[in-house]
């Protein structure tokens, strides 16, 4: 992965999260599938996930997040001038589910466009909004990632079943002035597309590559293959990515990587030589929200006070597609 020094106007000005009330807990599918608390926690680290109601998709997700964004740091949504939205669970392949929540949020002046990046998707629409923001086309960019996940897991398939959740959370990107120092220090990206059959969900085509799909929409995870290809890529983008830049692991304060599965962040933690206790993570309440996973980690260390104003934070996208998003930055001290 090749990472680049960013020299960028653009700041992070406000965020936000929203997750579903209802629980699904291991124990309630330990009723639903052959599989126990203690077999989930162990493998995956997983507790609880949020899940929707019926009749609630991934725009009604990314809308209460963008509210609680905009509520919390009293933001005047009218003011954006585009919508991104990452998630593998649109409300539909047209009209984009940003313009739904365009519409729905009455700015007929914004630009809105999904994103398909699967779990690396929120850092890839964040380095696509610092992109927006430098070529002078836009201003202020509202950066979504917002996901139904369990509408499409079969339930009957405990390796695949136990580790989805939903929720969304929201970003806004600003340009900054000539006199700010911008909060983003450097990026990275990389696919690997041959390996794109080993974790998809059936749209129009039947087949990717070798690899048939099945006739619905059901999503399919070659869980081992995943998990090898994770140990093995992410570590290297991180020493990459330090070495493009000059920071070493110690340097990094807090390091936000994709929650897909505890287990696997506790071994890239290892081999990466990032401390577990420098990293967050919304896997264990939440599940595996893909491009939701990594703004619900930060709301988490925002609560708990471990993200603070001028910490060095690594965010790492990894999934689906084979891809992986990365952006080194400075947390900025948001006024609430």
């Amino acid at each position: 992965m090749q990472t680049v020094k960013l020299h960028t106007k653009a700041q992070i000005t406000a965020f936000g999260t929203y997750v579903p009330e209802r629980r699904l807990t291991n124990e309630d599918l330990s009723h639903m599938v052959d599989t126990n608390h203690e077999w989930i926690v162990q493998r995956t680290g997983m507790i609880e996930r949020r899940i929707v109601d019926e009749g609630t998709y991934a725009s009604d997700l990314a809308f209460e997040a963008a509210k609680n964004l905009a509520d919390t740091y009293h933001v005047d949504l009218q003011t954006v001038d585009a919508v991104l939205v990452a998630t593998s669970t649109p409300d539909a392949f047209f009209p984009s589910t940003a313009g739904i929540i365009q519409g729905r949020l009455g700015i007929p002046q914004a630009m809105a466009l999904d994103i398909s990046n699967a779990c690396a998707g929120f850092v890839s629409a964040m380095q696509l909004a610092i992109g927006l923001i430098d070529a002078g086309m836009h201003r202020k960019v509202l950066v979504i990632g917002t996901e139904v996940l369990t509408r499409t897991v079969d339930y009957t398939d405990r390796s695949t079943c136990i580790l989805f959740g939903d929720g969304a959370g929201a970003i806004l990107l600003e340009a900054g002035t000539a006199e700010q120092q911008s909060c983003f220090l450097a990026s990275g990206s990389l696919t690997t597309g041959d390996l794109g059959g080993i974790l998809h969900r059936k749209a129009v085509a039947d087949r990717i590559g070798d690899v048939e799909m099945k006739p619905d929409s059901t999503l399919v995870q070659n869980g081992r293959e995943v998990l090898k290809w994770a140990l093995r890529q992410v570590p290297v983008g991180i020493q990459q990515l330090l070495q493009d830049t000059g920071y070493t692991t110690e340097q990094i304060d807090i390091f936000v990587p994709h929650s897909a599965n505890l287990r696997m962040i506790e071994s890239i933690c290892e081999r990466s030589g990032i401390p577990l206790e420098r990293t967050l993570t919304s896997v264990q309440y939440y599940g595996n929200t893909s491009a939701a996973s990594i703004p619900l980690a930060i709301a988490g260390g925002l609560a708990d006070g471990r993200l603070k104003p001028g910490a060095l934070t690594l965010l790492y996208g990894f999934g689906g597609g084979f891809s992986q998003s990365i952006l080194l930055l400075r947390w900025p001290d948001l006024q609430a």
